[in-house]
């Protein structure tokens, strides 16, 4: 899963006026991410590459016990709450950017092969639909549009910026299937997931600043 983790970020800004800006919420829904490839860089959180031990993805995550497991990203939902609860002072925008750092953990247990966990130790969970491409491409380019959709119809401004995203998005995603594989795993890996994270949360940020929500006052 890569753009569909960003449904829920559009989802949470088209929910309520109250939501904090979606350049804040791309940033929550891959907050999981970011700190385990920050983890891997250093040696703490480890993958590798495996060819075809998913039809879709040759990711070997055998080892991420604390960004990956249910309550790793519970605390990091909260530690995110707070942090927007002391940015905005609004406790609706600190719960809706919570769940959107949960539903990461949520979305990659539909996808990733058993190697998620509730507390850091076995047993490793995951329904595996990356070796399902038939299902799990309709499903992430589903909710990444449905979303998308519900996110244009609940605020107002240009189109031009949304649309600009939009394709980024996908332009991205086309790449992340379609693209040739990665050789290692390794810095330059990493560094480039997390340049692909930062890309998306500057665009989305930008989009942001020129929509607002329906329900907004003034």
């Amino acid at each position: 899963m890569f753009i569909g983790h960003f449904a829920p970020a559009l989802a949470a800004a088209a929910i309520s006026p109250r939501a904090p800006k979606l350049g804040t919420l791309f940033v929550a829904a891959q907050l999981v991410d970011w700190a385990f490839f920050t983890l891997a860089i250093i040696g703490i959180e480890k993958m590798r590459l495996v060819p075809g031990i998913t039809v879709m993805v040759p990711f070997d995550l055998y080892h991420m016990p604390y960004t990956h497991s249910l309550l790793g990203t519970a605390v990091a939902a909260i530690i995110f709450g707070l942090i927007v609860l002391s940015w905005l002072r609004d406790g609706a925008a600190a719960i809706l950017a919570g769940m959107v750092v949960i539903s990461h953990w949520l979305l990659d247990f539909l996808v990733h092969r058993p190697d998620l966990t509730l507390a850091g130790s076995p047993p490793k969970l995951g329904l595996g639909l990356w070796n399902y491409p038939w299902l799990e491409i309709p499903l992430e380019l589903g909710i990444t549009l449905l979303a998308f959709y519900w996110y244009m119809r609940r605020t107002r401004g240009p189109v031009g910026p949304a649309l600009i995203l939009l394709v980024l998005l996908l332009v991205m995603q086309a790449v992340n299937w379609f693209g040739p594989a990665p050789q290692v795993a390794g810095l330059a890996l990493y560094l480039s997931a997390m340049a692909a994270f930062a890309v998306a949360t500057i665009f989305a940020r930008w989009v942001g600043t020129t929509r607002w929500h329906k329900r907004s006052r003034g």
